[in-house]
């Protein structure tokens, strides 16, 4: 990699990509949560005390925070850039969320690109599918492709159009879930559980249901917050289009109500 990499946020993704890489000294980390400096080192990248540094000489950036933070990063991290430094936005947000975070980013003289992840980056690491949309798409392909990345595809020169793809298609994904733990809260609650499973079995053979089940409700619980950050965003998506979001409302609030419940069982324990 002869380009400077910096990553914004090293959760989950940073630390997957960082580790899968094997970028090493040649990408510059920074975080919020200065407990995560360690994991930077573990993964072989230079951890940086600020924004600012991370981003000085940089030529490539990955926005990898949360939901919730993407539009702030670009806020914090504009003044920062290179000029012509590609800002690739991987957050999952809204395209109008996106479209503001591009406005930022160009008016600092960088190039934004939208990003949309679209499968859990462990195990698939640098496999993950990820399509990209605006002006700089092709140009991203190119220098993510130069950083180990397999599985791209543009999707169009508008910034929004990869976005909405993601948030479209999360309303499924997601909406599954939340609708799996209201359904096995209310089979439990009428001792029917197994009942219910088997009959799903019965109509769907792909996989059994208890498995699915199971696992819906351990990403909840453990994604949940991070999760309801991008359904909302969801919900922005559906409003913009004139859909009105009635179950990803309520996604929203399983989603976060699941990982609060996590979060009550942990501490207790």
């Amino acid at each position: 990699m002869t380009q400077r990499l910096a990553l914004i946020g090293f959760g989950e993704a940073g630390m997957t990509f960082a580790t899968a890489s094997g970028w090493g000294a040649a990408a510059t980390a920074f975080d919020i949560d200065p407990a995560r400096r360690p994991l930077m080192k573990q993964a072989g990248v230079l951890p940086s005390m600020d924004a600012g540094k991370a981003l000085g000489g940089s030529s490539i950036v990955l926005s990898l925070v949360t939901a919730g933070s993407a539009l702030n990063a670009a806020k914090q991290c504009a003044n920062f850039l290179e000029k012509g430094a590609l800002w690739i936005d991987m957050n999952s947000v809204a395209p109008d969320t996106k479209r503001t975070a591009a406005a930022i980013i160009e008016a600092a003289s960088g190039s934004y690109v939208d990003a949309a992840v679209l499968a859990p980056v462990d195990p698939a690491r640098m496999k993950v599918p990820i399509l990209l949309s605006g002006p700089a798409e092709e140009y991203a392909r190119i220098a993510l492709t130069a950083l180990g990345f397999v599985n791209l595809r543009p999707v169009g020169p508008a910034i929004g159009q990869a976005s909405a793809i993601k948030m479209i298609r999360s309303v499924m994904v997601k909406g599954v879930e939340a609708l799996t733990g209201e359904m096995m809260a209310a089979a439990n609650a009428a001792g029917v559980t197994a009942e219910v499973l088997s009959s799903l079995d019965a109509s769907e053979q792909s996989r059994p249901w208890a498995e699915r089940a199971e696992y819906n409700l351990e990403r909840m619980a453990t994604h949940g917050l991070r999760r309801a950050e991008e359904m909302e965003e969801a919900v922005k998506t559906l409003r913009s289009l004139g859909v009105e979001p009635t179950m990803t409302i309520g996604t929203v609030r399983r989603q976060r109500d699941a990982a609060k419940g996590h979060a009550t069982a942990r501490d207790a324990a």
